[in-house]
C-alpha cells in the first residue's frame, strides 16, 4: 500500500488532482468557489463515490458474505490432508474472487444500465400516474364521505338517540341471595 500524500487528508491514499483552477468538486480559489455558490449548482450526477465502503447503507450485509467456512466445513474425526485444506481454501477464495470481478466486468454496466432504466420507469409511473392516481381518488373519496356522512347523521342518528332514550330507562340491580 502506498503512504498517504502529505497533502492527503487523514485516511485516504491519494487526493484528486488538483489544477491550477482548483478541482471541479472542491474549487480551491475564490473567485471559483464564489461562482459555484451563486450558481447553487447541485449535480447529483457528478457526486463523489466511495470506492473502499461500497455499501453504506447495508443492504447485502446477510446475503453476500459468503466464505469458505460457510460453504465447506470438515467435521472432527473427518479431515484431509493439511496442504489439500489449504489449497482448496485457495482455490475457493480466489475463484470466488476473480469469477465475481470478471463476472462485474462483462455484466455490471448492462445490468446498471437494465437496472438504471427499471427505476427510470419505476419513478416514472410513480410520479406521473401512481401518485395522480391515489390524490384524485383521495379527492373523489372526500366528495362521497361527504355525503356519506350527511346520510348517517339524518337518518341513523334520530334512530340511535331515540334507542338510546328506550334503553336508557331500563334500570337492572344484582342481589346476591344466602
Amino acid at each position: 500500500a502506498r503512504s498517504p500524500s502529505p497533502s492527503a487528508p487523514q485516511g485516504f491514499l491519494y487526493t484528486a488532482p488538483i489544477r491550477e483552477q482548483g478541482n471541479i468538486y472542491k474549487p480551491n480559489n475564490k473567485m471559483m468557489a464564489d461562482e459555484l455558490s451563486e450558481k447553487a449548482v447541485h449535480d447529483v450526477h457528478t457526486k463523489e463515490i466511495d470506492l473502499v465502503n461500497r455499501d453504506p447503507k447495508h443492504l447485502n450485509d446477510d446475503v453476500v458474505k459468503i466464505d469458505f467456512e460457510d460453504v465447506i466445513a470438515e467435521p472432527e474425526g473427518t479431515h484431509s490432508f493439511d496442504g489439500i485444506w489449504k489449497a482448496s481454501f485457495t482455490t475457493f477464495t480466489v475463484t470466488k474472487y476473480w469469477f465475481y470481478r470478471l463476472l462485474s466486468a462483462i455484466f455490471g454496466i448492462p445490468m446498471a444500465l437494465i437496472w438504471g432504466i427499471y427505476f427510470a420507469i419505476l419513478s416514472f409511473l410513480h410520479i406521473w400516474a401512481v401518485v395522480p392516481c391515489i390524490r384524485s381518488y383521495l379527492i373523489e373519496i372526500q366528495c362521497i364521505s361527504r355525503v356519506y356522512s350527511i346520510c348517517i347523521h339524518t337518518f341513523c342518528d334520530p334512530l340511535f338517540e331515540a334507542i338510546g332514550k328506550m334503553f336508557s330507562s331500563i334500570r337492572a340491580t344484582v342481589r346476591k341471595e344466602i
